[in-house]
This record gives structure tokens, C-alpha cells and sequence, in this order.
């Protein structure tokens, strides 16, 4: 399958045409923002993508449908695909056209016959492609799925950031899953993988690789066990720091190898069934009442013994009124000052008692005399029932004292059994917290990894592997992977050497497990991410290209036959601004600071390629140099493109403006 020509088609129905070469070197070249690099997007598109890669802007803006004729040895393939509508970038609408010899189809004969679908079983079935799915181990987490002409992209297409990778060598290899999708692809459309027997190779690989792990496993296991049991010993020695009692003997394991049953692992076990020490906690509002209890009572005998000082207050103060009364009626009794004596007589030697009854001044002092004895009879008689009430008030104020100590005893109680409940809870976390180390040490002694079982795991995937040998040969897709890659390293050694890139003295070899170069130098192997300079990098991945595809040609392998490389010569300008200055300029190109003869070197091999290693093989080069020698300028496919857009006419209308 190679690439007869390109078609763009307006909104307005106009359609623009690039007719290609199908065998040989084919170049287009001119300025940047033409439309070049779009063209490898488009045929792409037209294999049946459902994505549409066409950068957005003046191409998406401008074209209705994109097409491609695709050639065959007996017929033709016309494929069109509609541009997805503004906003989106899918479409898996197709309008597909064979024939012998056709022409593409004016503008309103475009519709959609078939789609992606189709497109893919019919390029598929053209090429050759065998029916089958790809191989998937047992229980792997991936599911098969049927080759196709899109999983062919990956030898198809180096684009401009591509080309000259160091990292990467295949198309679309730094996409989510798709090294595997080419590692896959590759053994089917290689024919590495016998349809007949894919499932079983792909068993017996992944067999081989559990086999490695579980004796890698055995073999960790054995070395290990030492040091299991050191660490065994030093679990049961915190066991028995943290208070944790356990019965059996605590000595190393011996000779057996089933850990399950000695007395370490007894130990360990029975420290695992031991329960912390409860000490239950009192609530706290518990404590609280108390707490409250303690404020009451605090409060109601302050009150008491502020009412104790007022009482006592009081009698003081009438005891000092009573010995103050009783001196002065004493004094006054000395001088005979007082109206009568105490038996009664009248003594007041200046006034008769008849005659005291007319004088108010008398009279007055009597009234006087008479209220102090009263007052005084009133101190003496009340004195009884103060005494009475203080007895009272300091009696309760005792009561009050001892239910507060008696309440912060109880208090006291119940903080130092918090206390020790808190300490019991911190032993039990740390005891808690060495049975999970024990227990997380119990669960690497699982029975299915003891060495034991690892023994018999060993032994069962060798079985089940000598079983597969016996019924395919074992050796028989390694053997046909190692023809193949031998083969295409071949002849990439040899393209290497034309290109005179670094480490060209050395062989070459194309690896499909890590997707990459690799020099084989003596000592150390060198993959390609660790050699240097662009030049290089470039030289590789055309040689390992046109290698796989010089094998594909002399093999029939079922891939397209063509390459569309997008602007390979950069890596020999010193600048991309001098790079785009050279665009379609022949003259310019000579003045230039360039490698030049490097850079016509590879089209001068790609061009040999195509005459003599693998005759009529088709290249597609989309670039910007423009060398003036004879055989360049017969490989142009149009005048350089130099007022942009060339691909797309400026003329055409956008999106909304065409005529309907």
C-alpha cells in the first residue's frame, strides 16, 4: 500500500490536488505555515483515525473533507473522511471508493458509505493483515485485540519533534499503553506470533517470568531467615518490657523449616491472645458533682462563719455597754450620788424625795437612771440566747468542715483513680502497639510465602512449563523474534555507515522490548538516549526505519509501503530561524552556515533506498531546503511552497461563508 495522491476539498466545493509519486523519493518543500507537516496528519486521518491531529487554524477553517488515494499492486482505494465540525476532533464517518484505476470524486458525490470500520477491514484485508487478535497471558489485566492497518502507523510516520528524538524511535511510543500495543502488533505483523499458537507463546512467556519471580522469592526467603528470627527474639523481649506474659519457650527456631510450629512463633502467637488490663474510669460527671459539692459547701459555711463574726460582733459590743453601766452606777453609788441605796432609802442629801417629784431636772435624772437599769436588765437577760446561737452557729460551721474534707477525700479518690487509669491506658497502648509489630511480622510468615510453599510453587510453574514446552517448542518464537531483529539490525549497521553518524565503526541492534537503538560496543551496549547530537539521533531512527521496512519488503510482511518523514534536515542548520530562511531557496541554501553535504547525504540515501535497496519503495519528505542538485529537483512533487498557505488556496472560504 503506498500513497497516490492527497485531496482537500472546500466548503464551496472546490477541491485541490497533490499528486505524489508511488514509487520513490517524493519532497515537498517551502516555507513554515504551508501546510507540509499537515499531510502525514491527514493520511493518517484517512487510515481510518477516528482523531482528527490537523492543527487548528487556517486547514481546519478552510477544508470540508480530507482524502487520500491509496495504491495497490492490482487497484486503487479512494478514502474520504468529513473535517469534524468546529469545537470537536472526532469523526468516524468514511466514504470509501475502489477500483482498478479511479479519480477522486467531485465535491457533492462525497458521503459516508461505511466508515472507520470498513475503512480498517478493507486496507487490512488488502495488505494482508491475518485475522487474529493480539496475545494476552492468563489472568492478565489486558484484553486482546484484533491487528488492524492503524497498529502499521508506528513504522509510518516520523514527525518534526519525532525525527530526531533520543527518547523515543516509533510513533505515538509516548502515549498511555502503546509501547505494548507496538510490542504486540510488532510479533503478529512480523509473523513472530503463529496465529495458531499466539495464546500459547504468550502463556509460556508469562510462565517464564513467574517462574523467575517465585525462584527469586525461594531464594530471598532462605537468605532471610536468620534474620527473621533475630527479629522474632527482639519482638518478644518488648512483649515482655511492655508486661505482656507469655509461656513458651522463647529460644530460635530450629532446623525445620515450617516457622508455623516452633516455639518462636508459639510465643509470638500467644502474645497476640493476651487483652489489656481494664481500670475502669469514673465519669466525669461524677467528679463534677463532687467538685459542686465541694463549692456548696465552701459557700454555706462562709456564710456561717460570717454570721458566728457577726454575732460575736454583737455581744461584744453589749458587754462593753454592760462593764461600762455597771462601772459608772458603781462610782456613782460610792458617792451616794444615786437617788436611793440599794436597800431602798431615799439618799439624795440636797432634795427631799416629795420635793424630786416637782423638779424636772430630777425628775429627768431619775427617767435616765430608770432606762440604764432597764437597759442594763435587757443586756444581762439576752446574753443566754446569744450564747445559745453562737453554740449553734459554730457547731454547724464543725459539720460544714468535716462534710468538705470528707468531700474532697472522696474528690482526691477519684482524680488518683483517673490517674491510674490513664496510666494503665498508656501501657495498654504501648503493649497494643507491639502486638501489631508482632502480628505485622506473623503476616510476612504467611504459609503461601514460607519457603516451604515457595518450594512448591517452584516446582509447580516448572511443571506447568515443561508442559507447554512439550506441546510448542519452546525456543520457536524466541528464535523467529531473534531472526527478525537480527536481520533488520543488519541492514540497519549498514545504513548507519552511509551515514557516517557516531558509533558507525559499531554493530547496531533494534530493541523491541525497550523500543529504542542500541550500539553494541564492546563491553557496554549503548541504547541511544545516551548517545549524543542530533545528527546522530536522526541517522538512527532512519536507519532502523528503513531497515524495518526493507525486511517487511523482502518478507511481505503486511505493513504499508511508505515513510513520510516532516523536516529531518533541521538537525543540520544552526538555527531555526536560518533553517526557515532557506525554505524553497536554493541560492540561499549554499550561503548558509550548515552541514550541507550532511544534509544531502540523507536524501542522496534516502533517494538509493528507494532505486536499489528496496526498489520502489515510496519516501514522502515534507522540508524546507532546497538543494538545486538535478535529482532533488526531479524528487519535487510541486514548486516549493512559498506563499502560505499552499496547500490550502487563500480564496477558499471558512467555516459559515461558503455558498449553499
Amino acid at each position: 500500500m503506498k500513497i497516490a495522491s492527497i485531496h482537500i476539498y472546500s466548503h464551496d466545493g472546490r477541491r485541490r490536488d497533490l499528486t505524489l509519486n508511488p514509487d520513490g523519493l517524493n519532497i515537498i518543500t517551502g516555507l513554515a505555515s504551508t501546510g507540509k507537516s499537515s499531510l502525514s496528519d491527514i493520511v493518517e486521518y484517512c487510515m481510518g483515525e477516528d482523531e482528527c491531529k490537523i492543527a487548528e487554524g487556517f486547514i481546519r477553517e478552510k477544508v470540508s473533507w480530507f482524502a487520500v488515494m491509496f495504491h495497490f499492486p492490482q487497484e486503487q482505494v479512494f478514502v474520504a473522511k468529513p473535517n469534524p465540525k468546529p469545537g470537536q476532533d472526532k469523526c468516524s464517518l468514511a466514504m470509501i471508493m475502489r477500483g482498478r484505476q479511479i479519480q477522486a470524486p467531485d465535491f457533492n458525490a462525497l458521503k459516508d458509505n461505511g466508515g472507520n470500520k470498513l475503512v480498517h477491514e478493507l486496507l487490512s484485508s488488502l495488505l494482508g493483515i491475518p485475522e487474529t487478535k493480539t496475545p494476552v497471558p492468563e489472568r492478565s489485566s489486558r484484553t486482546g485485540y484484533s491487528v488492524n492497518v492503524k497498529h502499521t502507523a508506528f513504522y509510518l510516520f516520523q514527525k518534526q519533534g519525532l525525527v530526531a528524538s533520543k527518547e523515543l524511535l516509533f510513533y505515538r511510543q509516548a502515549e498511555e499503553y502503546l509501547p505494548q500495543t507496538i510490542r504486540d502488533t510488532f510479533a503478529v505483523l512480523f509473523g513472530i506470533s503463529n496465529v495458531g499458537d499466539m495464546e500459547t507463546e504468550a502463556n509460556r512467556r508469562t510462565t517464564q517470568r513467574e517462574l523467575r519471580i517465585a525462584q527469586k522469592e525461594l531464594k530471598l526467603a532462605q537468605e532471610t531467615e536468620d534474620a527473621l528470627d533475630t527479629r522474632g527474639l527482639s519482638l518478644l523481649a518488648e512483649a515482655r518490657t511492655a508486661g505482656i506474659p507469655y509461656s513458651h519457650s522463647s529460644g530460635p527456631a530450629g532446623p525445620s523449616t515450617d516457622r508455623d510450629e516452633n516455639d518462636l512463633i508459639a510465643s509470638l502467637r500467644e502474645v497476640l491472645s493476651w487483652r489489656p488490663g481494664q481500670v475502669a474510669l469514673m465519669a466525669e460527671s461524677e467528679i463534677a458533682k463532687l467538685q459542686a459539692r465541694r463549692s456548696n459547701l465552701r459557700t454555706e459555711r462562709r456564710r456561717v462563719l460570717e454570721q458566728i463574726a457577726s454575732a460575736q460582733r454583737y455581744v461584744k459590743g453589749a458587754s462593753d455597754f454592760q462593764i461600762e453601766a455597771q462601772e459608772q452606777c458603781s462610782r456613782l453609788e460610792s458617792i451616794n450620788a444615786l437617788p436611793r441605796a440599794s436597800n431602798g432609802a431615799w439618799q439624795w442629801p440636797f432634795l427631799k424625795e416629795e420635793d424630786a417629784r416637782m423638779d424636772g431636772i430630777a425628775q429627768s435624772l431619775m427617767a435616765e437612771l430608770s432606762s440604764l437599769n432597764s437597759e442594763l436588765e435587757h443586756v444581762g437577760g439576752a446574753r443566754p440566747r446569744l450564747d445559745a446561737y453562737l453554740a449553734a452557729l459554730t457547731d454547724r460551721s464543725s459539720q460544714l468542715k468535716e462534710a468538705i474534707r470528707e468531700v474532697e477525700v472522696d474528690l482526691t479518690a477519684a482524680v488518683q483513680s483517673d490517674e491510674k487509669a490513664a496510666a494503665q491506658e498508656d501501657a495498654n497502648v504501648r503493649a497494643l502497639k507491639v502486638q501489631g509489630r508482632i502480628s505485622f511480622y506473623l503476616d510476612s510468615l504467611n504459609p503461601s510465602n514460607t519457603i516451604s510453599a515457595l518450594k512448591l510453587k517452584v516446582e509447580r510453574l516448572q511443571a506447568k512449563l515443561d508442559q507447554i514446552n512439550q506441546s510448542v517448542g519452546s525456543d520457536d518464537a524466541d528464535a523467529r523474534m531473534e531472526s527478525v531483529i537480527t536481520h533488520i539490525s543488519n541492514t540497519m549497521s549498514s545504513l548507519v555507515k552511509e551515514f557516517r553518524a557516531y558509533f558507525w565503526e559499531f554493530p547496531f541492534r533494534l530493541d523491541m522490548r525497550n523500543l529504542t537503538v542500541v550500539v553494541q560496543r564492546p563491553g557496554k551496549p549503548v541504547p541511544m538516549f545516551r548517545t549524543g547530537g542530533g545528527a546522530n539521533w536522526l541517522a538512527y531512527h532512519i536507519s532502523a526505519l528503513l531497515a524495518l521496512h526493507h525486511y517487511a519488503a523482502e518478507n511481505c510482511i503486511p505493513i504499508p509501503r511508505f515513510l513520510m518523514l516532516d523536516q529531518p534536515t533541521q538537525v543540520y542548520f544552526p538555527s531555526q530561524t536560518i533553517y526557515e530562511s532557506v525554505a524553497g531557496d536554493t541560492e540561499q541554501v549554499k550561503r548558509v552556515d550548515a552541514d550541507l553535504e550532511a544534509a544531502k547525504k540523507l536524501f542522496e540515501t534516502l533517494l538509493k533506498y528507494t532505486k536499489e535497496l528496496v526498489p520502489g519503495f515510496q519516501v514522502i519528505v515534507t522540508e524546507h531546503a532546497n538543494f538545486s542538485d538535478d535529482w532533488f529537483q526531479d524528487a519535487l512533487v510541486e514548486e516549493p511552497w512559498m506563499n502560505p498557505p499552499a496547500l490550502v488556496p487563500q480564496d477558499w472560504p471558512s467555516w459559515g461563508q461558503h455558498i449553499v
